[in-house]
């Protein structure tokens, strides 16, 4: 599949390149970007989440009543999760969310994210490019010549660049990655996907493995 090259202005460059059918023409695999994407939703949760439960409370340890004749169920705490203030009975309690998954079935769910995004025509190739100093109104000025400005779209650049990072960072539509960076979900989650010339080198050789 052949995509011409544009440059940050949008105007085409006259140049074209190839992108692999290995990464960009597979027949997607759901399964594996489902896997792929619940494994990146996990691990962004931190897991930090607890409740108090009844050796936690603070309160009386005395019985509150006594055990037989009141005609109520026995009670022995005030800190019991059935009273109000008591602990939480199976509250939740930290934990770790990420999991393990293959390094083969990621790279097919990536493949099958990029192969999705140039089926529909969403993959653009532009030149490399870097600002002088991070400004959000730099990274505008591009998003408006590519005319992606009311549409959510990936970046994915050669090597990180701190500046054009900085000035994306406050857009709450755009993302930036690096090729070493790149994810299944950002892939989907995104409008168009911009790559650009160095990372497509980076993108095969890593997914063609």
């Amino acid at each position: 599949m052949k995509v011409a090259v544009l440059d940050i202005t949008g105007k085409d460059t006259g140049r074209k390149v190839e992108l692999s059918n290995e990464v960009f023409g597979v027949e997607p695999n759901n399964h594996a970007i489902y896997l792929d994407v619940k494994q990146y939703l996990a691990n962004q949760r931190q897991g930090t989440h607890k409740s108090k439960e009844r050796a936690e409370i603070a309160g009386s340890t005395r019985k509150i009543k006594k055990q037989k004749g009141t005609g109520t169920a026995r009670a022995g705490s005030i800190k019991s999760g059935v009273f109000r203030g008591g602990g939480r009975m199976f509250g939740p309690k930290p934990r770790n969310y990420s999991f393990k998954l293959n390094k083969n079935l990621k790279r097919l769910a990536r493949k099958s994210a990029l192969s999705i995004q140039a089926n529909d025509k969403n993959i653009f190739v532009i030149e490399d490019f870097n600002f002088e100093s991070p400004k959000t109104k730099n990274f505008v000025n591009v998003l408006k010549a590519l005319e992606l400005d009311s549409k959510k779209s990936l970046f994915i650049l050669g090597e990180s660049s701190a500046n054009v990072y900085l000035s994306s960072r406050n857009l709450k539509g755009s993302k930036v990655v690096d090729a070493s960076g790149l994810n299944t979900y950002s892939v989907l989650n995104a409008n168009k996907v911009v790559i650009s010339e160095s990372s497509l080198e980076g993108i095969e050789s890593n997914l063609s493995k």
